[in-house]
């Protein structure tokens, strides 16, 4: 299967007179199709990877790879473009628009993009946020939607312009736990059913350990990188994150 991402001795720092190098040299590689999870401590690097993946930043040094594409050699017009038709963003805030209804926040990337068919573009949104599961909510007002609402509101918006690829920043850090295992449950219908590759930046241990993948970063490395079984979310849970596996012994499912 052909890579969606790749990167090449990625370094970021930051600062000119103090320079701080949050990332060093990092190497990675994603399928397309793959839900990978990226966990590690506070401040080791896992967001401000997916910011430079996600062609939010640039790297300091090295190269990043989208399709095939080298990205990070866009100017900011160029970048702000590709971002817009081939990545979504789903964030732990979601920063959706409160004074716009739920079926406006998810036009919003087609609005920036200067769309020039409305009606299409409704139509679309309607049908995502049926995808979500927020049929009969498009013309409720954000600020009248629960927060795990919100954030199907978030991951509809992210679907909008069709990408093949999304990053989510701690999506589920904000809910509880019931909400956060249907958020995750959606997050992965959509993979499946679109073949959407996800990246997903977690501390929640029983979301990471249900991924395909597993990167753990450690101060700006790539510390560990786990499979998960295919066959089944629970197998080999000891053996693939014993780190974030809360679960592990007499409650795993065999």
């Amino acid at each position: 299967m052909p890579n969606m991402i790749e990167t090449k001795n990625l370094i970021k720092v930051y600062g000119k007179e103090v320079k701080n190098e949050v990332l060093h040299g990092i190497n990675l590689e994603i399928k397309k199709g793959e839900f990978s999870s990226i966990i590690g401590p506070s401040g080791s690097g896992k967001s401000t990877l997916l910011n430079l993946l996600g062609a939010l930043d640039n790297p300091t040094e090295g190269e990043i790879y989208l399709n095939g594409s080298q990205i990070n050699k866009l100017d900011d017009d160029q970048l702000a473009d590709f971002r817009n038709k081939n990545i979504g963003f789903v964030f732990q805030f979601h920063h959706l628009l409160p004074e716009f209804t739920s079926v406006e926040n998810v036009m919003m990337p087609n609005w920036i993009g200067d769309s020039n068919n409305p009606d299409q573009d409704e139509n679309r949104a309607m049908e995502l946020l049926d995808l979500v599961g927020l049929k009969g909510f498009e013309n409720k007002l954000i600020t009248k939607l629960s927060g795990g609402q919100k954030q199907r509101v978030a991951v509809a918006r992210s679907l909008m312009n069709k990408p093949e690829l999304i990053l989510a920043d701690e999506p589920t850090g904000n809910l509880d736990t019931e909400t956060s295992t249907k958020i995750y449950d959606l997050l992965r219908d959509i993979n499946k059913e679109l073949d959407t590759t996800f990246i997903v930046v977690t501390h929640d241990r029983h979301i990471a350990s249900k991924t395909d993948r597993v990167i753990e970063i450690i101060d700006g490395r790539i510390d560990k990188d786990y499979l998960n079984s295919p066959e089944h979310e629970y197998d080999n849970f000891e053996n693939v994150a014993p780190k974030y596996c809360f679960l592990c012994g007499e409650n795993v499912i065999k």
